[in-house]
């Protein structure tokens, strides 16, 4: 048994993480480099290796001829009497195996077999490196701060080195060597010198892969970030949703007391981190990705993927934010190009009133669409009755009003909601209540109006 070779291959194995099938393939490779530096050619060579013991056979498969005059190759055929002396059974035609010595080989052919399982051993470890980082790619990982080269930042990952260049640093950040931090890897290129990554301190994904490395929810799938939105450095915008009614989704990423996304915010070195929560509305989800601020209304289009909000006098700057951040943010969260307007600005401005979304709008069934998707058939339109100052009847159609005023009681403002028949002199009776309508029963009157 050869313990040496053995104990090597286990250390290379161990440290290294390359298979010991890989290194018998290089060292078959190297002896095979060797015959042919030696001899001048390998054709004819086979090496054989024990896997369990580690010793090794190289020999050279050669033809048996007649007489010695007869060879016109050494390294493919052999006089009968040289293979008798290896095998007293050889005869002229056989093919014999003649083992070939390694110690026999000269300085340059043993140089060249060591350098080709050291090249060997370098390429596996290199790929193994690789993998190993390119499974990580798209994740988040801990590094080391090694030195600046430049305005780039290496950084060592373990068993690799990155780079965290200048486009993906967080201005303002700065490093001191030796110190740990988290990084998302953007990037691994396989390269002749090594594996090349690339890292980010400014990818939405980091906020994303974070969240998911400190909450629970997150990571077994209760809780799900639908949507987020980051500018780095200064603040996030994050949407989560629960699939678990009875779980809080921005309870849970918050934490006790909040020490899940104090956590985070302490890696993020103070970056401001805003949760809501998604809605498939769009208005809801618009109205909750512009908090703190507070919402009058919000009309929304989805299929243009813009809306109008409104939002009282007090609340514009609260809710555009500085230099128009939280309003940017909220655009990027929700997908949707958004406007913004005040009480007093949205009077005057077409698309943010209520009125502008109010048309009568008759299917091909008949049917009465309004904006707050109620629908009415045509022949059950409700008419509403006005009783002026002259006393005399004025009717009103349903476009002179937002809604109709149906829980409005007889007398109050003059306005009431009819729904019944007309009399024989086709008056509605003005003393008709909002629920209640009766037939009527002073005929006389009526006549009264006739003869006048």
């Amino acid at each position: 048994m050869n313990k040496e070779l053995m104990e090597a291959l286990d250390i290379l194995e161990r440290e290294k993480e390359i298979s010991k099938e890989t290194l018998f393939e290089a060292i078959e490779n190297s002896l095979l480099t060797a015959c042919k530096n030696h001899f001048g050619k390998a054709d004819n060579v086979r090496v054989e290796i024990d896997r369990e013991t580690c010793d090794f056979l190289v020999y050279a498969e050669k033809e048996v001829v007649p007489a010695a005059e007869d060879v016109e190759d050494n390294c493919l055929q052999i006089s009968l009497d040289d293979a008798r002396v290896l095998s007293a059974r050889a005869k002229v035609g056989d093919m014999l195996h003649v083992e070939i010595k390694s110690k026999e080989f000269g300085r340059i052919a043993t140089q060249n077999a060591k350098n080709v399982i050291l090249q060997k051993i370098r390429e596996e470890e290199r790929s193994v490196i690789y993998n190993q980082y390119f499974e990580k790619e798209r994740d988040v990982v801990t590094g080391v701060v090694q030195r600046y080269m430049g305005k780039n930042i290496s950084i060592n990952l373990g068993k690799a080195d990155a780079m965290l260049n200048e486009g993906e640093q967080v201005k303002g950040e700065v490093f001191r060597p030796t110190e740990r931090i988290k990084v998302y890897i953007l990037e691994v290129k396989n390269t002749p010198k090594g594996p090349r990554i690339n890292v980010s301190r400014t990818h939405p994904e980091l906020v994303k892969r974070l969240f998911e490395s400190e909450v629970t929810e997150i990571k077994d799938g209760t809780v799900e970030i639908k949507s987020i939105a980051r500018e780095a450095g200064s603040r996030t915008k994050i949407a989560v949703w629960s699939y678990n009614p009875n779980v809080d989704a921005v309870g849970a990423c918050v934490g006790m007391n909040g020490a899940r996304v104090n956590a985070i915010v302490d890696e993020l070195r103070g970056e401001k981190i805003d949760i809501v929560n998604w809605d498939e509305n769009p208005g809801n989800l618009i109205q909750n990705a512009l908090s703190p601020a507070k919402i009058v209304a919000v009309f929304a289009d989805p299929e243009e993927k813009t809306a109008k909000v409104v939002v009282p006098d007090y609340q514009l700057s609260l809710a555009i934010g500085k230099e128009g951040q939280n309003a940017r943010l909220a655009a990027r969260l929700t997908g949707y190009k958004i406007d913004i307007k005040s009480e007093t600005q949205a009077k005057d401005a077409p698309g943010f009133r209520y009125e502008d979304y109010i048309e009568e709008d008759y299917g091909e069934y008949g049917e009465f669409e309004s904006d707050k998707g109620e629908e009415y058939e045509e022949e059950e339109r409700t008419e509403e009755l006005t009783e002026t100052e002259g006393g005399d009847e004025e009717y009103l159609t349903e476009g002179e009003y937002e809604e109709y005023p149906a829980e409005a009681e007889a007398g109050e403002d003059g306005v009431y909601s009819a729904e019944a028949e007309p009399d024989e002199y086709g008056e509605y009776p003005a003393e008709a209540e909002t629920q209640e309508y009766p037939e009527p029963e002073e005929p006389a009157e009526s006549e009264e109006r006739d003869e006048e």
